[in-house]
């Protein structure tokens, strides 16, 4: 496990946690008045969550967090980032909505909430989490020890055979790097401004311009086999896998399709990839 690298993103990700907030428009009176930053896809693989326990890993700013918390359940945050996790307290005590948000690296907590015994109905992460996981064995086995009996994990991401390519749709990248970190000197960007607001429900607004992170970013690229045996390997059994041919608020490729103004496809001439993936995978009892 590479305790280095999380620090090394964890800097980063406070850089661009303010740039992200940035460009969204009054987000408690959104979440107040019902709104949600949640997509249909990971609605529909979460299922019920009314008064169900649930933690979400990674949260980042808490805003899908606050959503699930929204829908009636439980919630417990839990992310890296110390920007992030100040914003989403803030959140909660703004619109009102009941959520709970740990800051710490998600090895640690899960480890520290196994040991505690803490356990939840549902755990879910989504849109960018895996890329962060330096071990996906010790990720999987952690999952595996924070859900109870019946529990299930619910995973939406981008699709590693759509990240081997630049934004010309050329290969530039493997569909496994086997565990090796990818450096991004550039650090996380403001993918959200670059968004246009398809990441913004509440409303877009410019904030931050010409945003350039002082810290680097470390990355890993898994394929979705090695993921989905990850979590068979910790004990967990793998009940759902669906892929989807478009992108929820991302457009990885120059001159991508709107289907709306939150969900893209490969651009015109460019066959069909799958962008996204969903894994339900579930603790037996």
């Amino acid at each position: 496990m590479r305790t280095d690298i999380h620090e090394t993103n964890r800097l980063s990700w406070n850089a661009a946690t303010q740039a992200h907030n940035s460009h969204k428009a009054d987000q408690a009176a959104f979440l107040r008045a019902g709104g949600s930053t949640l997509f249909p896809e990971e609605v529909e693989l979460l299922g019920d969550v009314n008064g169900k326990r649930l933690v979400h890993l990674q949260c980042n700013a808490g805003q899908d967090t606050l959503s699930l918390a929204g829908l009636g359940a439980r919630v417990t945050g839990v992310d890296i980032s110390d920007t992030a996790v100040e914003f989403a307290r803030g959140l909660a005590a703004e619109s009102g909505i009941a959520g709970e948000f740990e800051r710490a690296d998600v090895y640690a907590w899960m480890d520290a909430a196994a040991r505690e015994g803490r356990r939840f109905d549902l755990a879910f992460s989504s849109y960018g989490a895996v890329c962060w996981i330096s071990d996906l064995a010790a990720w999987a086995r952690g999952i595996a020890g924070i859900l109870a009996p019946g529990g299930r994990f619910v995973l939406v991401d981008f699709h590693p055979a759509a990240t081997m390519f630049d934004e010309e749709v050329r290969l530039a990248w493997p569909y496994s790097s086997g565990g090796e970190p990818i450096v991004t000197e550039a650090g996380v960007g403001d993918y959200v401004g670059d968004s246009a607001g398809a990441l913004a429900p509440s409303g877009f607004v410019e904030g931050v311009t010409e945003f350039a992170n002082p810290h680097r970013s470390v990355e890993f690229q898994w394929g979705v086999y090695e993921v989905a045996q990850a979590l068979i390997d910790a004990g967990l059994r793998i009940q759902r896998l669906r892929e989807w041919p478009y992108a929820n608020g991302w457009t990885p490729f120059r001159g991508m399709r709107g289907e709306s103004r939150r969900r893209f496809r490969t651009p015109e001439g460019v066959p069909d990839l799958p962008l996204m993936y969903g894994i339900v995978a579930v603790r037996p009892d």
